[in-house]
């Protein structure tokens, strides 16, 4: 017993844990108050808080986002506690080395969920209507990127919190850096789909371009644009819109 338990707590890095937790809370911040400051993102977050208000009026907005909230809550306390630990560690890496497991990870999220999202969510079986739950939202907001079925929303985080420790069995532990890295731009465009942006200049206009295109995916549940993270797999196989 003693040597299973010695065993685990040798490969439970909670200090690669606690760090990502502590970098991802503090870098989140930090850019949040950067990219506030620029007057054209102070337009655009007016604007979509002008919508979002309205739809929070509605009474199917508030008890979707709260139940997907509560999901989201216990999906990353297992992954702080259970995922990355064993898929993390403090060690150094070079930055090439940490821009490829970036890429690595986010590439093969993204191909997991251009597959779910194409044949599951937009199938002919019974996740079509939870998904649909999702795409009631024609010209999305801010709000609407947590306007999600709460299965859904465990979906969609379990395969990039899946990812993680799947890529780590494979090609061994990551950086606390890659961690870090992989969930903000995860989160972040997530979020950066939904939102109603004008921003045609730099450095917002490639933002502008993913969101538009996303914005075309929710005209109606037959349009393309699946993945989340690049439009890769939508122009591979044919889904571009």
């Amino acid at each position: 017993m003693d040597t299973l338990f010695s065993t685990f707590w040798s490969h439970y890095h909670w200090e690669a844990a606690l760090a990502s937790l502590v970098a991802i809370v503090l870098i989140n911040k930090v850019l949040t108050w950067l990219v506030f400051r620029h007057p054209d993102v102070q337009r655009m977050y007016a604007l979509n808080q002008q919508e979002d208000s309205k739809k929070w009026k509605l009474e199917k907005y508030p008890p979707i986002v709260n139940a997907g909230k509560k999901v989201g809550l216990a999906c990353n306390v297992i992954f702080f506690t259970l995922i990355v630990p064993f898929s993390a560690s403090l060690q150094a890496e070079a930055l090439w080395h940490v821009l490829l497991d970036v890429v690595l990870i986010l590439m093969v999220y993204d191909f997991f969920y251009y597959f779910v999202h194409r044949f599951l969510f937009h199938g002919n079986g019974a996740m079509r209507k939870v998904h649909a739950v999702h795409h009631q939202a024609r010209n999305p907001t801010f709000i609407d990127a947590s306007y999600v079925h709460p299965l859904e929303t465990f979906i969609g985080l379990a395969l990039y919190l899946g990812t993680v420790p799947l890529l780590a069995a494979i090609t061994g532990t990551f950086s606390v850096a890659t961690v870090v890295v992989t969930y903000l731009i995860y989160v972040r465009l997530n979020q950066i789909n939904h939102v109603h942006l004008d921003l045609p200049r730099f450095p917002f206009k490639t933002m502008t371009w993913a969101a538009q295109k996303h914005h075309v995916h929710h005209e109606n549940m037959h349009k393309g644009n699946y993945a989340t993270i690049t439009l890769f797999y939508d122009k591979l196989f044919g889904t571009y819109e």
